[in-house]
């Protein structure tokens, strides 16, 4: 598999509604789009998902931008590779970095699968053609505001409810929404918000039935999470902290959660994802597939990602029109009876709309 051109799209989207999160609201979306094409003219679609400040990890859309135009695509343009798994290799000399090489790597598997003639999650192990899913909900103004879009998700048919939390909006929050809705399967978000002086604090949500509370603490931690776990009956959830399979092995030594959360971007790609995803079935540990306010392209994948037998609960999946007015792919993808289904399509099997995406542009890069 040659890679002749790699083009590069940097956007930015209106998001329908403000996102807010402990770290801030969120109006649009910039992000940068891959598009590979190789020899036999398959061409595939990655994204990165780095945000445009470095709030939720070090990396940003600029940088991503810098670092995939000088050291990431120059490398896959000068060797033929026999297989996608092969991208850990070529950069292994590239330290962290992992969102801008997930958007090369996502693209890659995508012409890979479309050269084999099979659907992405096919090739990946996928075991399901339509998988259940869950939506997250940004911090609102008042309870009010959460009774109405969870009213509203709910009639969607969306099978879990994701809600942010911060000191202050917490305790009183959940226990409002769980007295509305006692048997809503209902998860929430810290963000790293917490520290273990407010363990205490935490541990007065435990009667309030929690799928799980996801990073509650720092980061780039994983030994304090071990000591609040210890404290806690909900399971905590790592997310920012997993950063690839090592995390996950020594998290799970620890004690440090009891379920994960991938998110391609985060970890690199599909080979991390792939090898974490089979660490945790080794140890019993449930996944689930978390989002990151993704175009359609980057969704296409977190669906594929979600088809694999251990991801067990419902992930932040939802549908084109819970952000955008209009996304980029065709069709869009839309949620029926709280599932959304594969295409059958090889690769991804959405086509991308590049004249919209054109529109969009804030700038535009071809490598050869």
């Amino acid at each position: 598999m040659k890679i002749d051109s790699v083009i590069l799209h940097r956007l930015r989207m209106e998001l329908v509604s403000p996102f807010v999160t402990s770290y801030g609201a969120y109006t649009d979306r910039e992000t940068i789009i891959v598009q590979v094409i190789d020899s036999d003219g398959h061409v595939g679609w990655g994204e990165c998902v780095a945000f445009a400040t470095p709030w939720y990890t070090e990396e940003t859309v600029q940088g991503a931008w810098h670092m995939l135009q000088q050291f990431i695509i120059p490398p896959l343009l000068q060797q033929e590779i026999k297989h996608p798994r092969e991208l850990t290799q070529l950069w292994s000399g590239i330290k962290r970095n992992a969102m801008a090489k997930a958007a090369v790597d996502m693209a890659v598997w995508d012409a890979y699968a479309k050269r084999q003639n099979k659907p992405l999650y096919q090739l990946i192990g996928g075991t399901r053609h339509e998988i259940k899913v869950g939506v997250a909900i940004g911090l609102q103004p008042t309870i009010d505001h959460y009774y109405e879009l969870i009213d509203q998700y709910l009639e969607q048919g969306y099978e879990r409810i994701k809600v942010k939390i911060k000191p202050g909006q917490d305790l009183s929050l959940v226990a409002a929404l769980r007295e509305r809705y006692p048997q809503l399967p209902l998860m929430a978000d810290a963000n790293s918000a917490y520290t273990l002086e407010q363990t205490e604090e935490l541990m007065q949500l435990d009667p309030y039935n929690l799928m799980m509370i996801e990073q509650p603490l720092a980061a780039d931690d994983i030994i304090d999470h071990a000591q609040l776990q210890q404290h806690l009956q909900t399971p905590i959830c790592l997310d920012e902290s997993i950063l690839h399979a090592e995390d996950v092995r020594k998290a799970i030594q620890l004690g440090s959660c009891k379920v994960v959360n991938v998110k391609l971007g985060r970890v690199g790609g599909w080979n991390e994802a792939l090898r974490i995803h089979q660490l945790c079935r080794d140890h019993d540990v449930p996944l689930w597939c978390g989002g990151m306010l993704e175009t359609g392209i980057g969704r296409a994948h977190n669906m594929a990602l979600a088809t694999l037998p251990g991801f067990t609960i419902p992930g932040d999946i939802s549908a084109s029109s819970r952000y955008w007015q209009r996304d980029i792919i065709t069709p869009e993808v839309t949620v029926d009876q709280g599932s959304v289904r594969l295409p059958d399509q090889p690769g991804i099997g959405f086509e991308v709309d590049e004249q919209y995406a054109e529109s969009l542009s804030l700038d535009k890069l071809v490598m050869r």
